[in-house]
């Protein structure tokens, strides 16, 4: 286990987390990682923090609010803003505060905006449940979804062109 992996395992089964959100958060730091090993010159420290706690609101709720109520959750701890907006910014592969709205969430800019925490809500989006998937796969099944959804699919393919692919 890396160093700080205890703590934050630690933070997510103390606001709920199950056994499977943790695996999942593992999953997604592992494939964050590796896309940081791509770029070299940023923060790594910040993505694996932000990747192990990116749905530490899943331990409140399963809804897309799970990153709001993260996000609170995650400030009350005291933990660094550069991590909240980590957790706030990792759904759905980027929300503008008019998608927010229309979600019944707060109007915020769920964009992520950080190589950072592109890297994180990337890595999310290539993982289901503890499982790497592959860009095609999720192009795949975003076929039937909605168009907004399927740009930000499209701009999730697009990261994975700019670091040389998202197989590892």
């Amino acid at each position: 286990m890396r160093e700080g992996d205890s703590r934050c395992d630690r933070m997510l089964r103390e606001a709920g987390c199950s056994p499977k959100v943790i695996a999942h958060c593992h999953a997604v730091r592992d494939l964050a990682s590796s896309f940081v090993d791509r770029y070299g010159v940023i923060d790594s420290g910040l993505v694996t923090g932000g990747a192990l706690l990116h749905d530490i609101g899943r331990g409140m709720t399963h809804s897309l609010h799970h990153a709001v109520r993260g996000a609170a959750y995650c400030r009350d701890l005291g933990l660094p803003e550069d991590v909240v907006r980590i957790v706030e910014r990792h759904i759905g592969a980027g929300l503008s505060a008019d998608e927010c709205s229309l979600l019944r969430l707060p109007p915020v800019n769920c964009m992520p905006q950080t190589l950072e925490e592109k890297i994180v809500a990337n890595a999310d989006n290539l993982v289901k449940g503890s499982h790497e998937i592959s860009i095609y796969n999720r192009l795949e099944s975003s076929l039937s979804l909605d168009r907004r959804i399927r740009h930000r699919i499209y701009r999730l393919w697009l990261f994975c062109e700019q670091i040389g692919g998202c197989s590892r």
